[in-house]
């Protein structure tokens, strides 16, 4: 039986029902508390960088640890052992990226998207566009990724099971998140980062100790239970159970990269970097993160043995065939049905603090990148751009709603893999050379965005995971000619070597006076005018 259809309806769900309600009560009213004093870019998109250290490092981990780090982890690591842990270690290496290299060159070279930071130096309108279609396109995967798993466990915890119950949960989702951000901006959508953070700290860190409890506080003891309830026997505990093969090594190197440079790349990760005063600020913020998030995959590494070694991989394989009901069945085991419907609506909260941060972020985009500046050429007021994002709001979210609704029987890994390599290819080359390359030009960075998009695109659609075998999105086709399911391997030195290409072909610019400003703010911390 399903964890989740423990409460199937009636009145032994109506407790999980109103624990919904409640929480959406309560977010709505919190974003009316919080709503912009001001209707300028600055309060409703980055809260006028009043944020502190410490309430924009717990946002950031709330915007980055989403519902997939609480369910789809650990339910990797309790069907394939070792192997799962790679989607661990991917977060926290593109933390330290995003800490020691990006941090404070953004913060100090950007106002609110990528688009700010590499306008500094380059032709304004082609960066703006360019950064403009990446954020977009990166969000809306993002966004998709989340509100299908959003359906899966509302409608199962609510034990309202079938395609239309589901439809109007997703909608209810799209609704509530459309509202949530169109009314407090940066400011509501941080404080259910918080929340989501606190909450979800919490749950696991009770789940792990739960778990180790039952194995004397011991992981060798813990380890060694997983792999015995394992068909792998010893094996469950080494390489090989999931990226096997012959380009099994490459699989693994290619997620790697694209989970690593790809944190350091998401758009709503580096606009939390500008909600903070200074650049010491924003290091110690991603600082935070990293401990965060660090403390976050240790756990969820926990929760999937723990998983495997109190419930059994076939009995979650039986279950769920992506393993994404581990958790749940793991809380069943441990608490039963009032823990699985606590975990359950953690899981929801989280959903829901991650989608209202990517969507705004989509929206800043779509208002400062394309109306403000490709379009008006920087002629529009504040309060038109303000009014510009929160239209765009509703687009970003009524888009994403309708899209998620045709994903609902989407394999969310292959699009949430899509969206990391994304962000590796096209954003972090590009920031990297704009940042720290004095050669860097317009035409390079152009070239690099597009060129990384296109390559991660075209790769994924003649990968694996599109067709070709049984588990693709289009089984009954085969034109997979590319073996890995990742494309991070290939996109990623494709969109460095456009960059550095078109750079040199393009001898208009030279650096000169306009790296010099970057550069000294750079070393010093210093903002120009907002």
């Amino acid at each position: 039986m399903n964890a989740y259809e423990r409460l199937p309806g009636g009145a032994e769900s109506f407790p999980v029902i109103a624990v919904f309600i409640v929480f959406v009560v309560l977010a709505m009213f919190l974003a009316l508390w919080l709503t912009p004093d001001r209707d300028t870019p600055s309060d409703y998109f980055v809260s006028e960088r009043r944020l502190s250290a410490v309430r924009n490092g717990f946002a950031m981990f709330g915007d980055y640890v989403s519902a997939a780090t609480l369910l789809g982890t650990p339910g990797l690591i309790a069907l394939t052992g070792y192997d799962g842990i790679a989607y661990l270690t991917g977060p926290v290496v593109g933390s330290v990226i995003l800490l020691f290299l990006i941090a404070e060159p953004v913060h100090s070279t950007g106002r609110f998207t990528i688009g700010d930071c590499l306008a500094q130096r380059l032709g304004p309108r082609p960066v703006y566009t360019a950064a403009s279609v990446s954020t977009l396109g990166i969000c809306l995967l993002y966004l998709i990724v989340q509100m299908v798993g959003a359906g899966s466990i509302a409608t199962s915890i609510l034990g309202i099971p079938g395609e239309l119950p589901r439809a109007v949960v997703v909608c209810a989702l799209g609704v509530l998140m459309i509202m949530y951000v169109l009314i407090g901006g940066m400011r509501a959508t941080t404080a259910m980062q918080m929340i989501k953070a606190v909450l979800l700290l919490g749950t696991v860190a009770a789940l792990a100790v739960w778990v180790l409890g039952r194995f004397g506080f011991d992981p060798s003891a813990l380890l060694t239970a997983a792999a015995g309830t394992s068909d792998r026997g010893a094996d469950f505990l080494r390489p090989g159970g999931y990226f096997a093969g012959d380009t099994g090594g490459f699989d693994l190197l290619s997620l790697q990269l694209a989970m690593a440079l790809g944190t350091a790349g998401l758009p709503h990760l580096l606009m939390r970097l500008g909600a903070v005063p200074t650049a010491a600020k924003a290091r110690e913020s991603v600082r935070l993160m990293t401990w965060l998030t660090g403390g976050v995959c240790l756990v969820a590494g926990v929760l999937g043995f723990g998983a495997a070694a109190l419930v059994g991989g076939q009995t979650i394989a039986a279950d769920s065939r992506t393993g994404n009901s581990a958790v749940p069945l793991l809380a069943e085991r441990l608490g039963g049905s009032p823990l699985v419907s606590v975990v359950s609506c953690v899981a929801f909260a989280t959903i829901l603090a991650v989608v209202a941060g990517v969507t705004l972020a989509a929206a800043t985009s779509l208002s400062h990148d394309l109306y403000v500046t490709v379009l008006k050429r920087g002629a529009a007021s504040d309060k038109r751009e303000v009014l510009v994002a929160r239209v765009a709001v509703v687009v970003v979210g009524v888009t994403a709603t309708v899209l998620s609704l045709y994903a609902q029987n989407v394999n969310i890994a292959f699009l949430a893999g899509l969206a990391f390599a994304l962000a590796a290819s096209a954003n972090l080359p590009a920031l990297l050379y704009g940042i720290y390359w004095r050669r860097f030009t317009t035409r390079g960075a152009t070239w690099s965005i597009y060129g990384g998009l296109a390559s991660s695109v075209l790769l994924v659609l003649l990968s694996p995971d599109l067709t070709g075998s049984p588990t693709a999105l289009l089984p009954e086709l085969d034109i997979a000619v590319f073996p890995l399911h990742n494309p991070a391997l290939i996109s990623v030195p494709i969109a460095f070597l456009l960059g550095w290409l078109g750079s040199v072909r393009d001898p208009r610019e030279a650096g000169g006076a306009r790296y010099a400003e970057t550069e000294v703010r750079v070393l010093t911390g210093a903002r120009g005018r907002d």
